[in-house]
């Protein structure tokens, strides 16, 4: 029961106060790690030294961590409200959202422009010559993948693991952000951080499509999942973008730039010849109210599993 109050209380803060806007642990993590790849990431050897820069990245942090919440087992007041600091850090529910909204509100105006900066701040690819639809669709599958990332995953490795478990996912979810890019400075180099984010993601992943299966359209969430998430480039991204297209009856993937290069990426979800929606700015909004749904999907399991175990 203490596990389920400790979620409740960081969501609550996280819709309440948002992501701290100065000073985020997450950004002095990130100075942290740029220094480590300074220094390690040289031409000899760039697997074994990515490997030893996570090591250090991540176990002297989290050793810390450990020690300080094992000095507070004394009092539950005070060990309950660390756990509910960490775990309102770790999870990105309310910026999402509002990146997403500021996505939506200026393509419902018609200005594409603007639009265009705006998705520019939560997607990789180029986005100076997107269209409406294809504004609507990098919003959409970023809020879908996302989702899964800074609101699920840690929830699902607190229940599982408290404080480290949370603690050890964010730190390797934001090193996978940083290095685990395919390209010739870091493909040996985050070969390693790239893979502990696969494997940490691999269970939340598959429970978050699940969840946007049941929250919405489901027997197209379900088909979608099981007809073309294998399909998709990255192990996990796909099981979640394919159920969350399906659940919102709409058409995702296909053509994005990034850089100089052009992917062609399978289409996900519900095609128009099957009656699929094209990604709009309302459809923005149906992802958010999608990836609420689910949470409260989550949680209502959650409260479940605590009673049980009240019982039992």
């Amino acid at each position: 029961m203490l596990t389920f109050i400790v979620v409740i209380s960081a969501l609550l803060l996280d819709f309440i106060l948002g992501e701290p806007r100065r000073y985020h642990p997450l950004v002095l993590f990130g100075t942290w790690v740029e220094w480590l790849e300074k220094r390690l990431n040289t031409p000899n050897n760039k697997r074994a030294k990515g490997i030893v820069a996570v090591l250090l990245a991540i176990v002297p942090l989290t050793a810390l961590v450990v020690i300080f919440e094992k000095t507070l087992l004394e009092s539950i007041i005070f060990q309950t409200l660390f756990e509910c600091f960490i775990l309102y850090i770790a999870i990105g529910w309310h910026s999402l959202v509002d990146h997403a909204k500021n996505i939506a509100k200026p393509l419902q105006a018609n200005d594409i422009a603007q639009a265009r900066q705006a998705v520019s701040f939560i997607v990789s690819r180029d986005t100076s010559q997107l269209d409406e639809e294809g504004i609507s669709k990098a919003a959409v599958e970023s809020v879908l993948e996302n989702g899964a990332d800074a609101v699920f995953a840690p929830i699902f490795w607190f229940c599982i693991a408290g404080i480290p478990g949370v603690f050890i996912y964010r730190l390797a979810n934001t090193l996978d952000a940083m290095w685990g890019y395919k390209n010739e400075r870091f493909l040996a180099f985050g070969w390693c951080a790239a893979r502990l984010d696969d494997v940490l993601n691999y269970i939340p992943a598959r429970l978050v499509a699940l969840s946007y299966a049941l929250a919405g359209q489901t027997k197209h969430g379900f088909n979608s999942w099981f007809q073309q998430g294998h399909q998709w480039d990255s192990p996990n991204a796909g099981p979640v973008m394919a159920a969350g297209a399906g659940a919102l009856n709409v058409t995702l993937g296909g053509a994005a730039t990034y850089g100089e290069d052009t992917h062609q990426r399978i289409t996900l979800g519900v095609t128009a010849k099957q009656g699929g929606k094209k990604a709009n700015a309302s459809l923005i909004y149906s992802a958010c109210t999608l990836l609420t749904k689910s949470l409260a999907v989550w949680l209502v399991a959650l409260m479940l599993i605590a009673i049980l175990q009240e019982l039992l």
